[in-house]
């Protein structure tokens, strides 16, 4: 299952990547474009040791692109749509899946179960990547809107606590009791519902 993994991967990274950047360009900023991150080339988007892990382990992580606030009119408004198109990139991927496996069952073709086992993996995955890219805790994109969000003076007491994002989200994943009220029911939750949803609604849609 690692191939399916890296492959899904290595789609849901790069266009995670590709839409930060190309809605950071169009509210002005064009730091990514001229560091070359403007594009579906996955190569521009992949971290290397992120990537060998991806291809030895199935997970990884890619290079995040460079946004630079200064050249947004509306910095707080345009903050918020750049950390949102990564993950709702991830969920259109999850829509394409599901538009690719019942579209081409419903015009007749006889999939083989690996097709199906692939396509499954790359759902879930991207599912997986939109809930958790925006779960709110540093440096995800989530933490990204909230801090959008948030009135200035909170806004300054939260970036003194950034750098234990990492810290905490490792507390709360390793801990039973912690995860069990925290990311545990979001994952066992919200990502069975947002399938569900996505599956009858694209059932209905072809048939």
């Amino acid at each position: 299952m690692i191939p399916y993994v890296a492959i899904t991967l290595v789609f849901a990274f790069t266009l995670h990547e590709f839409a930060h950047a190309y809605v950071a360009y169009k509210f002005g900023d064009e730091t990514a474009k001229k560091q070359g991150r403007l594009t579906l080339n996955p190569l521009q988007h992949l971290d290397p040791f992120g990537t060998i892990l991806i291809l030895i382990a199935g997970f990884g992580w890619a290079r995040p692109v460079p946004v630079n606030r200064y050249f947004f009119k509306k910095p707080r408004l345009a903050g918020i749509l750049v950390s949102a198109a990564g993950p709702l990139s991830n969920l259109l991927l999850a829509c394409i899946g599901f538009m690719i496996g019942y579209g081409l069952s419903r015009a007749g073709f006889n999939l083989t179960d690996n097709f199906y086992d692939f396509l499954d993996i790359f759902i879930r995955l991207n599912i997986v990547l939109f809930i958790f890219n925006l779960l709110p805790l540093p440096p995800l994109d989530g933490y990204r809107i909230v801090e959008d969000l948030a009135p200035n003076h909170l806004r300054a007491k939260m970036t003194q606590y950034e750098q234990y994002g990492i810290l905490i989200f490792l507390i709360l994943v390793l801990i039973d009791p912690l995860y069990n009220v925290t990311i545990g029911p979001i994952f066992s939750f919200v990502i069975p519902w947002i399938w569900d949803l996505l599956s009858n609604f694209f059932y209905g849609v072809f048939f």
